[in-house]
C-alpha cells in the first residue's frame, strides 16, 4: 500500500506493514525535513528576476522551502526588484515569519493564489498566518506591548516617552502651539450662540446680551437701531440755517425747498430736465439738453455743439447692387423683372444697356451639341474630280496603227445633302447673385 502525505506540512504517512526495515528513515525525514522546519526551519526565498515568485510544497518529505517557519526572502546578485511582487505560497493552513530583504527598495506582498494577502515593505518582517484561502496578520491583539524605544509618529506613535514630550513630538505643546485652560476661555465655550448675542462681561465672568440688552448699558438711544439711510427725529422738523462741512454725504430720503444746486457745488444747475434728453457738458453752467428729436437720429458734433440729427445715407436712393442671397437687404428692394432672371453678367467700359440677347443662361449651359447644318457649294473649296477611260480615235476607231487613245471625263455627283452637328460639353460653374435697389 503506498503511503499518504498530511494535507498541510506533506509529512509522510506510511501505510501499516508498508516500508519493512526502511521505515526508520522514512520516519527520520519526517522529523528532520518535516517537523524540524517547519517549527523552527529558515529557508531562502530568491527572486531570480523582477517578477512575481510562488513557492510550493510537493508530496515529499525531503527539504522544502515552502515548509519553513521563517523565510528570509531577498534577490540574487543579477536581479533588482522595481515595484511591489508577489510572494505566492501554498494555500494551507501554516505560520510564516517573513523577512523582505530584497534589492531595489520595493515592498513584496504574501499572499495565496486567489487571497489579497499582507505587504511588507523593504526591510522589515512580519509574522503571518495562511488561513486555508488566504494570508493574514498573525496578531491582532496585545494584552500589553513595552518597546524598546519609542514608536515613531510615521508608526502611529509619539515618538517620545513622555506627556510632555508627546504633546512636543505632536505639535501641541502648551502655551506655544495650543492655548492652555482657561477658565473664562471655559465660560465662553459653553455660551449660547444665539443670533445677535454680544460677548460681554459681567465682572465676575463672561455672559452672551442680545442687542437691547447691550444698548442699554452702553445708554444708546432710539437712533441706535435707525438705518443710516432714513434717521428718523421724531422731535419735528429740523431746520439746518448754516452748515460747515469738509464732506457730507447724503444717502436716499429726500431734500425739498432748497434752491438749484449749482454744478460747481456738484448739481445740474436746473431744476427740472426734459425727458430722455442727453446732458451736455456747459463748463460751471447749468447742465445743456439734447433732445432725442426724430427716431433714427444720431448724437453728432460739428466741432463745437453736440445736435441730434438725421443719418446720411450711405448709398444714395436707387442706387443698383448685387447680392448673393435670395431676399434684398433691409432698405433695399429686389428687382424682379423678368428679363433679369436666368442671365448672365456682361462688363462694359461705356453706357449700361439693361439687358439684351434672348438664349437665358440656363437653357444655354445645358447645350449638348451645336444646331444642324447642311454644306452648301460655297463652303466648299473649288475642286474638280477627272478620270481617264479609253476613246475613238479622231478618225472614230478606236486603234490607229496600234495605238490606243486615251480620253479625259468628269465624274457625275451623289450624296444625301443632309445636315450634320458637333457634340458640346457646357457645365460652366456659377454662383446665383440677385440686383436690388437701395429704396
Amino acid at each position: 500500500m503506498s503511503s499518504t502525505y498530511t494535507p498541510n506540512l506533506k509529512i509522510e504517512l506510511m501505510a501499516t506493514g508498508d516500508q519493512v526495515n526502511e521505515w526508520g528513515d522514512t520516519t527520520n525525514s519526517n522529523l528532520e525535513n518535516g517537523l524540524e522546519q517547519a517549527i523552527v526551519g529558515r529557508g531562502v526565498v530568491e527572486y531570480t528576476s523582477d517578477a512575481n515568485k510562488t513557492i510550493t510544497l510537493t508530496e515529499s518529505n525531503s527539504s522544502q522551502d515552502a515548509r519553513n517557519l521563517f523565510l528570509y526572502v531577498d534577490t540574487d546578485m543579477s536581479t533588482t526588484l522595481t515595484a511591489t511582487r508577489d510572494l505566492i505560497v501554498p494555500t494551507i493552513e501554516k505560520t510564516y515569519v517573513v523577512h523582505n530583504d530584497t534589492t531595489g527598495s520595493q515592498s513584496i506582498r504574501v499572499k495565496t493564489t486567489s487571497g489579497t494577502g499582507i505587504t511588507i515593505p523593504n526591510g522589515k518582517k512580519a509574522i503571518l498566518y495562511v488561513d486555508g484561502t488566504n494570508v493574514i496578520e498573525q496578531l491582532n491583539y496585545l494584552t500589553s506591548m513595552e518597546i524598546g524605544t519609542p514608536l515613531p509618529i510615521a508608526s502611529g506613535g509619539t515618538n517620545a516617552t513622555s506627556a510632555s514630550a508627546a504633546r512636543t513630538s505632536l505639535g501641541l505643546a502648551i502655551g506655544t502651539d495650543v492655548q492652555a485652560y482657561n477658565a473664562g476661555l471655559q465660560d465662553i465655550s459653553g455660551l449660547a450662540k444665539t443670533d445677535g448675542n454680544f460677548i460681554v462681561g459681567d465682572g465676575s465672568n463672561w455672559v452672551a446680551e442680545s442687542g437691547a440688552t447691550v444698548r442699554t448699558s452702553l445708554g444708546l438711544g432710539s437712533m441706535a437701531v435707525q438705518n443710516s439711510n432714513a434717521v428718523s427725529i421724531s422731535a419735528g422738523t429740523a431746520t439746518l440755517t448754516s452748515m460747515s462741512t469738509v464732506a457730507a454725504t447724503i444717502t436716499g430720503g429726500t431734500i425739498t425747498g432748497i434752491t438749484d444746486l449749482a454744478v460747481a457745488d456738484g448739481g445740474t444747475g436746473s431744476s427740472s430736465l426734459t425727458l430722455n434728453s442727453v446732458l451736455i457738458g456747459n463748463g460751471t453752467s447749468p447742465l445743456l439738453a439734447v433732445a432725442p428729436s426724430t427716431a433714427g437720429n444720431f448724437l453728432t458734433s460739428n466741432g463745437t455743439v453736440w445736435a441730434s440729427v438725421a443719418p446720411t445715407p450711405t448709398f444714395a436712393s436707387g442706387t443698383r447692387m448685387s447680392f448673393q442671397q435670395t431676399a434684398a437687404p433691409t432698405g433695399w428692394t429686389k428687382d424682379t423683372t423678368a428679363a433679369i432672371n436666368d442671365s448672365i453678367l456682361r462688363l462694359v467700359t461705356g453706357s449700361v444697356t439693361p439687358s439684351g440677347g434672348s438664349v437665358a443662361f440656363s437653357t444655354w449651359n445645358a447645350q449638348t451639341a451645336t444646331g444642324g447644318y447642311t454644306l452648301q457649294i460655297a463652303d466648299i473649296p473649288e475642286h474638280t474630280h477627272t478620270y481617264n477611260a479609253p476613246g475613238a480615235s479622231p478618225t472614230g476607231s478606236n486603234s490607229m496603227g496600234g495605238t490606243n487613245y486615251q480620253r479625259e471625263y468628269t465624274s457625275g455627283s451623289t450624296g444625301g445633302g443632309g445636315a450634320h452637328s458637333h457634340s458640346l460639353t457646357q457645365g460652366l460653374k456659377y454662383y446665383d447673385f440677385i440686383i436690388a435697389a437701395k429704396d
